[in-house]
């Protein structure tokens, strides 16, 4: 993973993942304000919070690509967070994961194959990818596995 690749902060804020994850493993997830899955923030906050001391963080990329579920501007989607999850992990600008606009970051990312090894397109919102502190991809979640998930808990780990 090209920790290099140039992304846009919330504030409009120029950096790059390597910037974003400062040298820490990182959970790198797609993230949504209108999706069913949307409560999987508070979840992704207390992992944040628990393991940042260790060097971990959570990186939420906001994704407007399914069903216009990030329908909100930069500011929008910050106030979002913060009042309704209390979110401190680093949020990039609103990007595509898919498609021809796909951003260089998840150019490299959906090569990396699931738990059953299978790469390719992000399926849906708060899909979940972990780095560790060198960039490497080391482990790929679905939507439909939550973060406080034991495999997810313990690919963390193996990261610290």
């Amino acid at each position: 993973m090209n920790l290099d690749s140039a992304i846009g902060q919330l504030d409009g804020t120029p950096t790059t993942l390597g910037e974003l994850a400062q040298g820490r493993s990182a959970l790198i997830v797609n993230v949504a304000s209108l999706c069913d899955d949307t409560p999987q923030y508070a979840t992704l906050e207390l992992l944040h919070r628990e393991y940042v001391e260790r060097g971990f963080t959570v990186i939420g990329i906001p994704c407007n690509q399914f069903d216009e579920q990030e329908p909100g501007s930069n500011e929008e989607i910050a106030a979002f967070c913060s009042t309704n999850y209390g979110v401190t992990f680093p949020m990039t600008e609103k990007v595509d994961v898919n498609g021809p606009g796909r951003h260089p970051i998840y150019e490299e990312l959906v090569a990396s194959p699931d738990q059953d090894g299978v790469a390719g397109d992000v399926e849906w919102n708060f899909e979940k990818f972990l780095i560790d502190r060198k960039g490497n991809v080391v482990a790929r979640f679905r939507p439909a596995t939550l973060p406080d998930d034991s495999t997810v808990i313990g690919a963390i780990e193996s990261t610290l």
